[in-house]
Parts: C-alpha cells; sequence; structure tokens
C-alpha cells in the first residue's frame, strides 16, 4: 500500500493487479483490488489467466471481479504451469487463449478489456503477422487497449504501432516500460519473454549491481530518455512495469512531467 499511494500522486489512469500462474493468487489479488479501490481514489484493473482452469472457473473469477466493483480486465493467456518455454496445452473445458479469454469477458459484458502486445514477436509464435492475427481478432471481440511487453529498442515498438495501422486493427497499443532496479533480474525476464538488451544498455549497468544509488540513477535516466523518445514519435500513455517499486517511477514521472498531464498509466 505505500507503494500505491506513491503512485496515486502521479493520478495514473489505472493500476493493475497481477494473477498468479493457474490463478494461485486469486484471493489475493481479489483482496488487493478490494483494497485498493476502498482506501485510494485509484481505477484498477485486475489481470485474469485461464491457464490449467475450466470456462466455469475462470468465469468465477470475473464474476467476483464484477462484485468487486472491478470494471477492468487484463485479459492473457498466461504461462504454462512447468513455467515459460514449456508447450501450453488448454484446459480441455477452458478457455484455448488470450483471445477467446476475450470472447467470454465480452460475452459476459460490461468490462473494458486490455491484452498483451510483444513488439519483438510472441516466444511462441512463428512470426509477428501470427501474433498481429490474435490481436486483431482480440480487438474485434472487445479489447480496446495493448500493453506491450517491455522493450528497450523503441523501434520494434513503433514497428508495431505501423504494423497495426495498416492491418486496420482498432486497438490502442501502449508501450511497456521496465525501470531497471535489477539487472540481472531484467537479463532473466528477456530470456523468458525474448527481448532484446543492447550490449550499450548492459554496459550502463555494469558494476552497478551493489551500487543501488548509483544504479537508480541510471535506470530512471535510461527509462526517462526512452519514453522522452516516444513521446516525440507521438506517444502519448505509458504502462510502467513497478514490480511493486514506485520510487523509480514516481521520478520518472516528475521528471517528464507524466503526472501532471495524467499521462501515465
Amino acid at each position: 500500500m505505500e507503494t500505491i499511494r506513491r503512485l496515486e500522486a502521479i493520478r495514473p489512469k489505472f493500476v493493475s493487479v497481477t494473477y498468479g500462474a493457474g490463478g494461485s493468487t486469486r484471493e489475493r489479488t481479489l483482496a488487493t483490488l478490494r483494497r485498493i479501490r476502498a482506501e485510494t481514489s485509484l481505477n484498477v484493473a485486475g489481470h485474469l489467466t485461464c491457464v490449467g482452469a475450466s470456462k466455469p472457473e475462470v468465469n468465477a473469477v470475473i464474476d467476483d471481479y464484477a462484485k468487486s466493483g472491478v470494471r477492468h480486465i487484463v485479459a492473457l493467456r498466461g504461462d504454462p504451469p512447468d513455467g515459460v518455454g514449456h508447450r501450453f496445452d488448454p484446459h480441455p473445458e477452458g478457455y484455448r487463449n488470450a483471445a477467446d479469454l476475450v470472447r467470454g469477458i465480452s460475452a459476459i459484458g460490461g468490462f473494458e478489456i486490455s491484452v498483451a502486445a510483444y513488439p519483438e514477436k510472441h516466444p511462441e509464435s512463428v512470426s509477428i503477422e501470427e501474433d498481429l492475427a490474435f490481436m486483431a481478432d482480440k480487438a474485434e471481440h472487445g479489447a480496446t487497449r495493448a500493453i506491450s511487453q517491455f522493450f528497450f529498442h523503441n523501434a520494434f515498438f513503433l514497428r508495431l504501432r505501423d504494423r497495426i495501422i495498416a492491418h486496420g486493427i482498432a486497438i490502442d497499443l501502449v508501450p511497456g516500460i521496465l525501470p531497471i532496479t535489477s539487472f540481472a533480474r531484467v537479463c532473466e525476464f528477456a530470456a523468458r519473454c525474448g527481448a532484446h538488451i543492447p550490449p550499450a544498455l548492459a554496459r550502463r549497468f555494469e558494476g552497478l549491481d551493489e551500487d543501488t544509488e548509483t544504479r537508480n540513477l541510471v535506470a530512471a535516466m535510461v527509462a526517462a530518455e526512452q519514453v522522452a523518445a516516444l513521446r516525440r514519435e507521438g506517444v502519448r500513455h505509458f504502462h510502467f512495469y513497478t514490480l511493486n517499486r514506485a520510487d523509480l517511477v514516481y521520478a520518472i514521472c516528475r521528471v517528464l512531467d507524466l503526472g501532471a498531464e495524467s499521462e501515465a498509466a
């Protein structure tokens, strides 16, 4: 809640609460969402996955969200139970993928739906074109926002934006920005999702593992540079992966005056 209250000061459009693999954090996710709604002025979004669950089980979570006053869902397929890199097998009575989940949420009705996007291609996709086909399906059936996986080359995001426009897909693409609180951890994340880490970025963080103060200064500068460059390309909304820490995101938004324009998400 200290993180949440710190973020509240920069007036984000919403804050999202993640959902554990196979629904393992269902009750904690719901409790956190309820508390944020009760104790702050923030709009909330609950993540939802369909791994290892039947449609009735997933729909029960959607019903719980509605009863809790949560009207924004970030619909994700989720990772296989054995972790990233293992084959995903849909539950025999469940939603087949994120696009199918979006259709299910839309059929229930009453929710704003955000989904995921991968500037450098989903690690299990054959091609960007396959990703775009799924994106078009999600948009057609109710998704209005696509939050991107993190990236460090803006060209990947801008190229995806161009492709979405060229394909006539009616969805808002929002860049996912990941301030680097631990370079080693970011490298692990990148290996799982297929994000490329530029050698120049690695050099900036070299030798800073135990130098928290300098690392945070560099991290804030790197993220601020990235956001400023995207703003020059016409991007106006940003989704920050805070990893339950507000200090860097708060500093970045203050430096770039994002909170004053209510641009941060």
